[in-house]
């Protein structure tokens, strides 16, 4: 059955194909044809010291790697989208093991009839900021939570659209067994053309029935349970939310607050009691069944050469999954908005605050200045406690603190300077899941120096410094202990670009390497990168010896751990 579908979409789309290249020799243009290709191969090669050993890719198979094709075409008032997805070895689903499939990871028909939208397969859309329902993609992180279902929308008026959905969630090549729908009715209001303001809101809704198979298995597990932990199942629950985003002149505010109803979800750091040969004793972890709530808000101001943002959020019990017995980043229906910075460089994305979904409440705020248009300066500020613990009169724990200072310095065409210092406090025990480890404190300076010697040629210096420990001054060597960064990149355009770094342990912690005395080792980890581009098509080669640490993308994390070994990738479209 598999191959079949496989077989009828692939002569669709050569059909579509001859149909395009027709219709192009007579001169019609009214099809289009676009795509375009990603490749990514991983050649592992064992490094016992940096703990870049142990997995199957490590140990026997050496290679491992993901391919997707995305091909899209539209004519005669349709849009067709098909994916192929390909994993040979890969380990993007979980870093400690290893996974191979291939086959459709996407396909769809859209097509719109007057002031109805059509939409079947699979599907990537939001209600809002995707508190309550997102359906997108994460590929660097292995997510891809489209729904497989049909959406439709209506257009009520040219500023108000209604839309409704129905389906389950994607889940690799498969879906979870658990049934979604939902709707959402969105508008746009103004005071007419000559006004400064508009508003834009919004009101969603998005209900999960729980299959037969997950509701039995949770009968069972809730049966272990004692008294005092038990609570009572049902097989649907809902969540709303209420949005709206108001533009005065050059003020931005958007507020959105959003309610879940009882939902089953696994709360890893909650305690539970269970029954021993020696009595009963606590237990971390358990299921829990609680009604949810976030509420969230930006507040933007922007003038020339100036501009400010704040943000706020309050979450509490919103993990909201198509299946609650996935952990990790599986499974999640929504999204919650990330409330730090997005950082580029080596040493300053090092430590990354992943989103709690089961409580946290957390602020930003974010200032530009530029006096000309030569200079800049930018300063973020980010704090993100929990909920505290009421019945234990515990206060708020601090999960992530940020202080980020950045200068830019622009010379005419010929060079460009940025610099700055950032200040981290960082909770691995929550984060990474380390027990009984202290906060982790980081004091980071850093620089970025472009000099550009002629019309095509550039060249780039990078380094940064980052020293860590319970008292900076002090240094009780943290984590890994202290961080020296260097990179030089230089560039001819239009095509090639070389890339020489290293990442130096410069005064190992506690988790970094040891010699045969448990002496700690201070280690490097280099990298070097060859870049290739020709038209829409970019090659990359490269040696990655990396350290163990946090990966995010948009406020989703997960740990990854340390690789060596050669990377290759290819992108490419049309």
């Amino acid at each position: 059955m598999k191959n079949l579908i496989y077989t009828l979409w692939a002569l669709l789309f050569l059909v579509l194909c001859h149909s395009a290249i027709a219709q192009d020799q007579q001169g019609n243009s009214g099809g289009i044809l676009s795509g375009n290709l990603e490749a990514n191969a991983n050649f592992f090669m064992r490094d016992t010291l940096i703990g870049a050993e142990g997995t199957p890719q490590y140990d026997r198979q050496l290679f491992g790697g993901e391919s997707w094709l995305n091909l899209n075409y539209s004519n005669w008032g349709f849009e067709f989208g098909l994916r192929f997805d390909v994993y040979n070895n890969s380990f993007l689903p979980n870093p400690l093991d290893s996974y191979t499939d291939e086959g459709i990871g996407r396909w769809f028909v859209k097509k719109k009839i007057h002031k109805l939208g059509i939409t079947v397969g699979y599907i990537y859309d939001q209600i809002g900021s995707g508190i309550i329902f997102r359906a997108y993609e994460e590929r660097p992180l292995f997510i891809d939570n489209a729904l497989f279902g049909l959406q439709l929308t209506y257009d009520l008026s040219p500023d108000w659209q209604i839309k409704g959905f129905t389906g389950r969630q994607k889940n690799r090549f498969d879906t979870y067994e658990s049934v979604l729908k939902g709707g959402s009715i969105e508008g746009f209001i103004s005071s007419g053309e000559s006004a400064n303001w508009s508003m834009a809101p919004g009101l969603g809704v998005v209900g999960k029935t729980l299959s037969d198979g997950a509701y039995t298995q949770l009968q069972n597990t809730v049966a272990n349970y004692l008294p005092q932990d038990t609570f009572s199942l049902q097989y649907n629950s809902y969540a709303f939310t209420l949005y709206n985003n108001l533009t005065i002149g050059n003020f931005n505010w958007y507020v959105e607050g959003a309610y879940k109803t009882g939902d089953i979800y696994f709360d890893q750091f909650a305690t539970r009691l269970t029954r021993t040969e020696g009595g009963v004793k606590e237990v971390e972890g358990k299921y829990a069944n609680n009604d949810g709530s976030v509420i969230y808000t930006s507040l933007s101001w922007a003038t020339r050469g100036f501009g400010a943002s704040v943000e706020a959020k309050r979450t509490e019990n919103f993990n909201f999954r198509a299946n609650p017995f996935v952990s990790l980043n599986q499974g999640f229906i929504n999204f919650l908005p990330p409330m730090t910075r997005i950082n580029t460089y080596r040493l300053t994305s090092r430590y990354n605050a992943a989103t709690q979904e089961i409580g946290e409440q957390s602020i930003q705020a974010d200032i530009t200045y530029a006096p000309t248009r030569k200079l800049s300066f930018n300063v973020n500020f980010s704090n993100i406690t929990d909920l505290g613990n009421v019945n234990k009169d515990q206060g708020e724990t601090l999960l992530y603190r940020e202080l980020y200072t950045e200068v830019q310095y622009k010379y005419k065409r010929k060079w460009s300077l940025i610099a700055g210092v950032q200040m981290q406090r960082y909770n691995q025990e929550v984060f990474e899941e380390k027990p009984e480890v202290p906060i982790v404190e980081t004091f980071t300076p850093y620089f970025d120096f472009l000099y550009k010697i002629d019309r095509k040629k550039a060249i780039r210096f990078e380094s940064q410094y980052m020293m860590i420990g319970d008292d900076i001054k002090a240094d009780s060597k943290q984590d890994y202990g202290s961080w020296l960064f260097g990179l030089v990149e230089f560039t001819v355009a239009p095509h090639w670009t070389f890339t020489i770094s290293d990442m130096y342990n410069i005064d190992p912690g506690k988790q970094s390497p040891s010699d045969a005395t448990g002496e700690k080792i201070d280690v490097h980890y280099p990298r070097f990168d060859i870049y290739y581009t020709n038209k829409s098509n970019r090659f990359s080669l490269s040696y990655v010896k990396q350290v163990e640490g946090v990966v995010c993308s948009g406020g989703i994390c997960r740990l990854e751990p340390a690789f060596s070994g050669v990377k290759m990738t290819v992108n490419s479209s049309f």
